[in-house]
This record gives C-alpha cells, structure tokens and sequence, in this order.
C-alpha cells in the first residue's frame, strides 16, 4: 500500500508538470529546456516561502507566477531576439541554476516540522484516524485535477484555440492579424507556471529543497506525454490532458517496479533514460507501419 500511494502521489505531481511539457512539445512542438531550471525553481520559492512562515496556498500561487515569468523570458529571448528555440531553453535553464542558489541561499533546504500543505492543522484535523494515510494522495488529486480543469477551459477559450494553431499552423495565424510570437510567449509562460507550481508541491511533499532535483525533468515531462498519449489513443472519450495525466503515474509506477526488482535507487536516471528510449522507438515503429498502410 506504501508503494502504490508513493507512486500515485510522485506520479500526479509529475502529472502537473507534464502538463506543461504537454503544451510546449504537444502543441507548440517547441523543446523547452527551461523546465528543468523552473521545476526547481518553484521548489526554491516553496521552501523558503515557507521557512519564513507564508501560508503554503499561496506558495502555489507565487510558484506559478515565477515559473510563468522564467517561460516569458524564455518566450522574448526567442521571439523577440531571434534565438533558436532549443537555444533559448538552455539559457534560461542555465540561468536559472545560479537563480535557485540565490533564492535558496544553498545547494540544499529542508523544511522539516514546518507547515506545509500536506502538515498542518487543518489537514491534521480532516484526515483523521485510518484516513490520515491518504491526506498527501487526496490533497494532490484536487490540485491535480483543478489544474487540468482550468487547462482544459483555457484551450476553449479564444486564446486557447490560437495557441493550438500556432502549433498547427503559424501561416494561418498570422493571416489572422494575430502575432503569433506572443501567443507563444502565452504557452511558455502557462507550461512553466505549471512545472514550477510542480516543483513547488513535490519540494513541499518531499520536505527539502535541492538544486539538482530539477535535473532530467524534461525527460519525465516527455516520457509521461508520450506514454499517456501512445497507451490511450483509442481511448477518444479521455482528454488528451487525462491521457497526459495517466502517463504520468503510469511511468512512475514503472520506475518503482524497476526498483522494487532490484535495481539501486542510484540507477534512477539510467532507468529514466532506458524507458524513455524504448518509449521513443515504440512511438517511431508506429508511425513506420500507419506511414507503410
């Protein structure tokens, strides 16, 4: 039981992220490496916030707010100074390295015996007796699902559908009299906002705070997408937002059962590596056999 409610707890909070991913590589097809500097970046914010006692609601709110700022300035670097796309990400994820050690004061911060979201009065107060062992679950689930909710009213909204054919088609946007390079600006900004408010909870969930811990989060971001997307498919009554979401769960549980069949916790990256390569490869014989029908 301990496993399976690590895994559903790490696996929607990646979901979060994915999310994220979702916009910039599903829709945008743009390759955001910014998010493994804003994944810990919101985990920086969330710890220190917290260390000097602010309500850990609004953590989430700052979180989104600096994590949507880092994608906008990933956006103008990109749009507006003419820097390559992938080029872009890596200097803001650059940057954001030294930004994180900044706002921490140190490569590490834990925040043990403090009040967060998943261990205050109010949590300790609801979740009592046998229940108490689901609070971190419950609590993620609702945070999870408002986010894919309120992502899923953004991509009916106006902005929305411009976002979406950005991606599809800049030609017709700009047709439109519409600029595309802010409508970009948009979706980096909306898909940083949720991997930093990801990186927020997971530090909360996690209680520290670590300069590394953003490292290879693009990689789980993709990995989740592609899962979710390639396994549910042919499910059309899901949202792709749903599908991304089970992705996400579904590559942490395939984390865990490696573990738990042996392989040491060090391997973590390799394993992280190795799927998503076999995820990849999957995904191109697939499009090899509907190209050759």
């Amino acid at each position: 039981m301990t496993l399976v409610l690590s895994v559903l707890e790490q696996g929607m909070i990646y979901a979060i992220m994915a999310l994220g991913i979702y916009i910039t590589y599903t829709i945008l097809d743009f390759p955001d490496l910014t998010v493994d500097g804003s994944f810990p970046l919101g985990a920086a914010l969330s710890a220190v916030l917290i260390t000097k006692g602010v309500n850990p609601i609004l953590t989430l709110l700052v979180t989104f707010a600096a994590g949507a700022f880092a994608g906008m300035l990933t956006g103008i670097i990109h749009v507006k100074l003419k820097v390559r796309d992938l080029l872009s990400g890596i200097i803001m994820m650059t940057a954001l390295y030294t930004v994180n050690l900044r706002i921490a004061g140190r490569a590490n911060l834990p925040i043990y015996n403090m009040t967060t979201l998943f261990d205050n009065d109010f949590v300790r107060n609801v979740f009592k007796g046998g229940l108490a062992q689901f609070s971190n679950v419950i609590i993620i689930l609702v945070i999870t699902l408002v986010m894919k909710f309120l992502l899923d009213w953004y991509m009916s909204t106006k902005s929305g559908y411009l976002l979406r054919a950005v991606g599809d088609n800049e030609t017709i946007v700009t047709s439109m009299g519409v600029d595309k390079g802010i409508t970009k600006i948009i979706g980096l900004a909306i898909a940083n906002g949720l991997c930093s408010l990801s990186g927020c909870i997971f530090a909360q969930q996690q209680r520290y705070f670590d300069v590394s811990m953003g490292t290879g989060t693009m990689v789980i971001g993709l990995a989740s997408v592609i899962i979710g997307i390639s396994l549910l498919k042919k499910a059309t009554f899901l949202r792709v937002t749903s599908s991304v979401v089970i992705g996400a769960i579904v590559y942490k549980a395939c984390v865990a059962i490696a573990i738990k069949l042996g392989m040491p916790s060090s391997d973590l990256k390799l394993i992280t590596a190795v799927l998503f390569l076999i995820i990849l490869v999957l995904g191109m014989d697939r499009k090899k056999r509907k190209k050759v029908a």
